[in-house]
């Protein structure tokens, strides 16, 4: 087992990233679209705007969308609907303060030239609050479509990474598979610290040590315990290995909010139906092995959105808030 590093503070870099993660510290966010929609792939939208300015004033610390260029029913869920970037462009105008999250950007299906443009834009139009998660992507069927191999993803996703990394420089001079750029022009506009947090989802189809030593955070999936802590161990180890400061780590969660707040967890797909009580300790374990954001999805929770938004901010999220202050 590698050794573990002792705990140390994640380095600044944008409003939105040093405001979800904190070392030591677990910070609730939620993944839109904010409804239920159990009996088929496709979310109605409704009032997604509202819903989203309900969970920033209820004190959520971000927002999460997701990049599903196509409705594929091998999947089984079409995600937010809406261009992610269009979408991020909506938001950053229409909130104030909780940080907009993209978990992932499948960087294989687009050329690193538009994702560098199109995030820096929203990180300036919101004030520095854009987190870009980044993936390899894990649906085949896509691939065909934009006239592109499945096999060779990770590679693509390797020199997509490092293309939008060198965007962040004034008037870059590199070359790679996706262009050449000579010095001669320059990228604008430039993210609002100088430059955007990437974090890796899952494997992305890279070596462990690779993404140690690139990712401003690791995107992972729920797991048993004592497996995810184990995981957790391991990553930060591997962190410190590349001489670098900790990075953070964080989950998804599919919740279906019971009424009784003592309801013992039952499990459901990458998640839990359980009430209130549980969930906090559920939280409070992960906040224990490592895990410093979760973000709740509500897809297959029963009760009326609203309602369920304004009981976990009640009832769960008193415990993991002012972390970022």
């Amino acid at each position: 087992m590698l050794k573990l590093p002792e705990s140390s503070g994640f380095q600044p870099i944008n409003q939105g990233y040093n405001s979800v993660f904190r070392p030591d510290k677990l910070s609730l966010g939620v993944v839109v679209p904010l409804e239920t929609y159990d009996s088929g792939p496709v979310p109605t939208m409704t009032h997604h705007l509202e819903r989203i300015q309900l969970a920033e004033k209820l004190g959520f610390s971000a927002i999460w969308l997701r990049d599903v260029p196509f409705n594929v029913p091998s999947f089984g869920d079409a995600g937010q609907l809406f261009d992610p970037f269009v979408y991020l462009g909506l938001l950053a105008g229409q909130t104030d303060r909780i940080a907009l999250g993209v978990a992932s950007i499948v960087l294989p299906l687009r050329h690193p030239a538009h994702v560098a443009k199109a995030a820096a834009s929203i990180d300036q139009l919101s004030g520095g609050r854009l987190i870009l998660g980044v993936a390899s992507g894990d649906r085949p069927e896509e691939y065909p479509a934009h006239n592109l191999s499945f096999d060779d993803r990770g590679k693509r996703f390797r020199e997509s990474y490092e293309y939008i990394k060198h965007m962040w420089q004034n008037n870059p001079e590199f070359e790679s598979s996706y262009g050449r750029l000579s010095g001669d022009m320059d990228m604008l506009p430039k993210p609002v610290s100088g430059r955007l947090p990437l974090l890796i989802t899952g494997g992305s189809q890279q070596d462990p040590a690779w993404i140690a030593e690139n990712a401003d955070g690791w995107v992972m999936y729920p797991r048993s315990l004592a497996l995810q802590s184990q995981i957790i161990q391991d990553w930060r180890a591997r962190v410190d290995m590349a001489g670098r400061p900790a990075q953070p780590v964080m989950q998804p969660l599919y919740v279906d909010l019971a009424d009784d707040p003592d309801a013992r967890a039952e499990p459901i797909h990458l998640g839990f139906r359980l009430g209130t009580n549980q969930l906090k300790r559920y939280l409070k374990s992960q906040e224990a092995i490592g895990v410093n954001h979760v973000a709740l999805n509500l897809r297959f929770n029963q009760a009326d959105t609203e309602s369920t938004l304004k009981r976990l901010a009640e009832e769960v999220l008193p415990d993991f808030l002012n972390h970022g202050e």
